[in-house]
């Protein structure tokens, strides 16, 4: 097992970097996994190109070990984007979803309404964005057949309670969006039916790493309708198209990114070393760092204070005409922060470091002293 000091000591990203929810900087095990891996490709000796198709394999052991769902459940995909897409054309009837989602889930649930006729967004209301059990089960109706949502909301950095949601829905199906929580959240996947995740935020495995993961159940309900070449059992199919694998293979387009599967690998088993608990764990210390700063300056909080409603991410929420002052104390300072709409989003992983924290410190000092 590795410790989370050892875990944190491969962030190689400068003091001040707090933009995980946007891009995780890659770890020091990715960058050597990715630099090995392309001198293979580069050199390319007898029988090494076809030894690389091993990270198919790989890369499902490493996320089944993660979410809990069995290798052949799981398939790998360019983005997070791409699995809702599959999983949203796939739909047969109403999916009860929330508008405030981050738009790969809207626009996956909207484009497949308008392209095939056969599934229909229901927009759920929320509280201010986030979505509950309680929301779900007053809006749920005899006519929803799945129920889509966010792991952790990436405006809000609500984390949500998908266990509850599971309870409310009965045997509807449960889509979960994981790529704001993935990694550093230790949920109980196995109550979703389809759960879509990618490696380039929390698990810091750079960009061209998702996946797609399908109970039993959803392989039942979901037709693979952009399933291609790759998505059949028993090898290339020449001269015949035939049936999609029965497996969660069959949301497969074509052949992946080897290179990309290799350091999604090295992410999540860098990850499984540690354990998420851990991980969560020595995030939520961070959180507390952070949200305790805030409070020193006043600086209003737009995210749940409490440890079970949250994973990596504060929200500063500054009066409208201090905005641009905060915004600009932290970019002064060197901190690398997403600011969206009235709100600066600020993301804290188990790396973050007390210079980074004296760097917030100090532009959270220069925003004060300008009231």
């Amino acid at each position: 097992m590795t410790t989370v000091e050892e875990f944190a000591a491969g962030f190689r990203e400068e003091p001040g970097y707090l933009d995980y929810g946007r891009v995780g900087p890659l770890s020091a095990s990715v960058l050597a996994e990715a630099a090995g891996q392309n001198e293979i490709l580069a050199k390319a000796r007898f029988g090494s190109v076809e030894g690389m198709r091993r990270e198919d394999q790989r890369v499902r052991d490493a996320l089944s070990a993660l979410t809990g769902f069995a290798s052949d459940q799981v398939v790998f995909q360019p983005n997070t984007s791409t699995g809702l897409m599959h999983a949203l054309f796939g739909m047969t009837g109403t999916v009860l979803l929330s508008a405030g989602e981050f738009p790969s889930l809207t626009f996956a649930a909207v484009r497949a309404a308008q392209a095939l006729h056969v599934v229909t967004p229901a927009w759920l209301e929320t509280d201010h964005g986030r979505v509950t059990p309680g929301q779900i089960k007053e809006q749920i109706t005899q006519n929803t057949a799945a129920v889509a949502v966010s792991l952790v909301d990436s405006r809000t950095g609500y984390l949500t309670d998908i266990d509850g949601i599971r309870q409310v829905i009965g045997d509807r199906l449960l889509i979960v969006d994981a790529i704001q929580g993935f990694g550093v959240v230790d949920a109980p996947y196995e109550v979703a039916d389809v759960v879509v995740g990618g490696g380039q935020k929390w698990v810091r495995a750079g960009w061209g790493t998702g996946f797609l993961a399908l109970s039993e159940r959803a392989l039942d309900h979901l037709t693979p309708v952009f399933s291609g070449f790759t998505g059949v059992d028993g090898g290339e199919s020449w001269d015949e198209v035939v049936e999609p694998s029965h497996t969660a293979k069959a949301f497969s387009m074509s052949n992946p990114d080897l290179i990309a599967q290799a350091r999604f690998s090295a992410g999540l088993e860098e990850i499984a070393d540690v354990g998420v608990p851990a991980i969560n764990a020595a995030i939520s210390d961070r959180v507390e760092s952070v949200l305790d700063l805030a409070d020193d300056f006043a600086i209003p909080i737009g995210s749940s204070r409490s440890a079970d409603e949250r994973a990596g991410i504060v929200v500063l929420e500054p009066q409208p005409e201090q905005l641009t002052v905060l915004a600009a104390s932290l970019f002064n300072h060197g901190i690398t922060a997403t600011g969206r709409g009235q709100s600066i989003r600020l993301s804290i992983h188990a790396g973050t470091g007390e210079e980074t924290l004296d760097m917030l410190r100090a532009a959270f000092t220069s925003y004060a002293s300008a009231y």
